[in-house]
């Protein structure tokens, strides 16, 4: 048990707010604004901004709709919960003709952690999941697309 006066409480005290203020006075370290600070975490844009392929896609989307062959589609409309803390948010949610909610990622290249979200989500939900790669014109040009179950 401590036992402390009245003036060994005031001295703490005093130490102890001297202290705060040393801290206090040195000044925080830079930070971005949060509009911009996202868009620098690994290459990674702000949420809801569509890279060039995502822009691309949603044209195709859109001439897709136009020829009947897609309802709807929307640009991060869907977050899914995979676990406590594990959140995938798919590019594009997509209603087709079919009426059967699709869920599209679009992809330039795979990382490791993309593709085990994916394969968690389809696991998980009763979507269809669907990965969208850009084909290279001198291969014809396109879509690729890779279903997960």
């Amino acid at each position: 048990m401590l036992r402390w006066s009245e003036k060994d409480l005031a001295e703490y005290l005093t130490r102890r707010a001297a202290d705060v203020r040393k801290i206090n006075d040195v000044p925080p370290p830079f930070k971005l604004p949060a509009n911009v600070a996202g868009a620098f975490a690994l290459g990674r844009l702000p949420a809801g901004t569509m890279n060039k392929t995502e822009k691309l896609y949603a044209e195709h989307l859109a001439t897709q709709q136009s020829a009947g062959v897609v309802l709807w589609f929307k640009f991060e409309a869907v977050k899914l919960r995979l676990a406590d803390s594990t959140f995938y948010t798919p590019d594009f949610a997509v209603l087709p003709a079919s009426c059967v909610l699709e869920l599209h990622e679009v992809k330039g290249f795979w990382q490791d952690d993309a593709r085990v979200k994916i394969k968690v989500a389809a696991a998980l939900y009763p979507f269809r999941f669907l990965a969208v790669t850009q084909r290279a014109k001198k291969r014809g040009g396109g879509w690729e697309m890779e279903e997960f179950a």
